[in-house]
């Protein structure tokens, strides 16, 4: 990893490593656990983003001691990460607050952890995930407490889910997620491709995140190869990109109108979401932007005149759009002081993207740990203070208004260059980093490579899975009024977190 400043650490040593990250204002993105030798325990890896600073901070250590101390309290939004180590590959986490099961709590027990590679079964025996208990939900009691289990077959187009509410009359008194249901093990179905294949699987990740993905894992085999993409592909993997942000941004806006009940705000801006995938397909032949990015630069050239007209003939319908939303107060009304999220407890508990920016904290991949051409172009970035469902839905409408900004810039940008890397090398076991700033947040990759150039270990971070941790503190003490404007308002997708 040439992207990072890889550090090693040990179990007695982490705690304090991360007391220092915090104290200087840096922040824990994420941790996993992969097994580099045959026989031998796994490494875990804690990846951070320190202040000031565009190199990630990695920090590695063997986790054969007896038991390595869970750092959920210190950092909260580790707490999932843990429980994931603790079931997928058998890493055993001391004093950690909820030992449950999070991924597979829904699913039969497997002989092994998913994770652990099966020439290594008799050697991690003793695995936790074989002992981990199930999710327990708090006895509740009272003459007028009501159980509702929704999901997960739920009313309209949606993914399944299940969400357990304790509520007395309309208030919620507590609220449990159930988001694995269809849990589909993508981090394993990458194991033992070759990178051109890899990316088709980072595609599919979660569709609406297709380019997010595909950049990622892209730049996270580019820093395993040590190669440069060329110009012209840097230039079209910021127009994909934006052009994702935009058709994203515009079914926020219609899919909120949905749950306040404004019809005809639901009905334009679902529209226009479809004449921007119209236009993704002139442009580059798929609706969801597919088959552009891969490793090395991008697969084809992309129409730019498919896009400045595209964009000419959206551009003053979006504002009439976004200007009659902000003035219709039953929708207005039923946003501001709605599902409030601190942004103390944003930062603790992994907010990302629009949702964290809505809380005050001010973060963008884009801009802090620049890739592809935002070096050259940086994004406008919005945030809010409120954090509540009106000021995510207000930093959306001004990333939208940025992103069609950023396409003006570069569809216009003088290009050079061809679309690809001359053919790119993987050392033996070689690793790499990639990130990109999704719709929703922060896509990060972490990759290892076998001796012949195959993944043998692939980690995702996708922005559901931060949001979706963060979310649920904001559901208890609310309504059940509000829910659906609530979820709609973090736009949150279960893909992207049963990854």
């Amino acid at each position: 990893m040439s992207n990072c400043i890889l550090q090693a650490t040990t179990a007695p040593r982490i705690g304090r490593t991360i007391d220092e990250l915090l104290a200087s204002g840096g922040r824990m993105q994420m941790a996993y656990a992969w097994f580099p030798e045959s026989g031998a325990p796994a490494e875990l890896r804690y990846i951070a983003t320190v202040r000031g600073q565009r190199a990630f901070a990695v920090w590695h250590m063997k986790s054969d001691a007896a038991n390595v101390p869970s750092m959920a309290g210190k950092s909260p939004l580790l707490g999932w990460y843990e429980r994931e180590m603790m079931e997928m590959s058998g890493v055993e986490f001391s004093g950690h607050p909820q030992p449950e099961r999070l991924v597979t709590a829904h699913m039969a027990q497997t002989a092994q952890p998913p994770l652990v590679p099966v020439a290594d079964a008799h050697v991690h025996e003793h695995a936790t995930s074989r002992t981990l208990a199930m999710p327990s939900l708090p006895q509740v009691s009272g003459k007028h407490v009501q159980l509702l289990p929704f999901g997960p077959v739920r009313a309209d187009v949606v993914e399944s889910a299940q969400f357990i509410f304790y509520y007395i009359g309309e208030g919620i008194l507590h609220y449990h997620p159930n988001l694995f249901l269809k849990h589909r093990g993508m981090e394993k179905q990458f194991e033992s491709t070759d990178p051109m294949a890899g990316v088709l699987t980072a595609e599919r990740v979660s569709g609406v995140g297709s380019v997010a993905h595909a950049l990622a894992f892209s730049q996270a085999v580019e820093d395993a190869a040590g190669c440069e993409v060329p110009e012209r592909a840097r230039w079209i993997r910021v127009i994909v990109a934006e052009l994702e942000r935009v058709y994203n941004h515009l079914h926020y806006l219609g899919h909120l109108c949905h749950t306040t009940t404004l019809k005809v705000g639901e009905a334009e801006g679902k529209l226009l979401e479809e004449r921007a995938k119209q236009m993704n397909a002139r442009a580059t032949g798929s609706r969801f932007l597919r088959n552009v990015i891969c490793p090395g630069g991008a697969r084809r050239d992309i129409d730019m005149l498919a896009i400045a007209e595209g964009l000419d003939g959206m551009r003053s319908e979006i504002d009439r759009y976004i200007g009659l939303i902000e003035r219709t107060t039953s929708h207005i009304d039923r946003l501001i002081s709605t599902a409030p999220l601190s942004q103390q407890l944003a930062f603790d508990q992994g907010a990302s993207g629009p949702v964290e920016r809505a809380s005050g904290v001010d973060r963008d991949l884009r801009r802090d740990h620049p890739y592809a051409a935002y070096d050259v172009l940086q994004p406008v970035v919005a945030t809010h203070a409120q954090g509540d469902a009106f000021a995510r839905m207000k930093v959306r409408i001004a990333e939208l208004r940025a992103s069609i900004q950023l396409l003006d810039a570069a569809v216009m940008h003088g290009m050079d260059g061809g679309l690809l890397v001359a053919p790119y090398t993987l050392p033996p076991h070689s690793e790499g980093l990639g990130w990109s700033e999704s719709p929703r947040g922060t896509v990060l990759y972490a990759l290892h490579f076998d001796v012949n150039g195959r993944i043998a270990r692939a980690k995702i971070k996708s922005a559901s899975f931060s949001n979706w941790n963060a979310f649920q503190f904001t559901v208890n003490d609310s309504n059940m009024m509000d829910y659906a404007i609530n979820e709609a308002s973090f736009g949150l997708t279960i893909a992207g977190c049963a990854r």
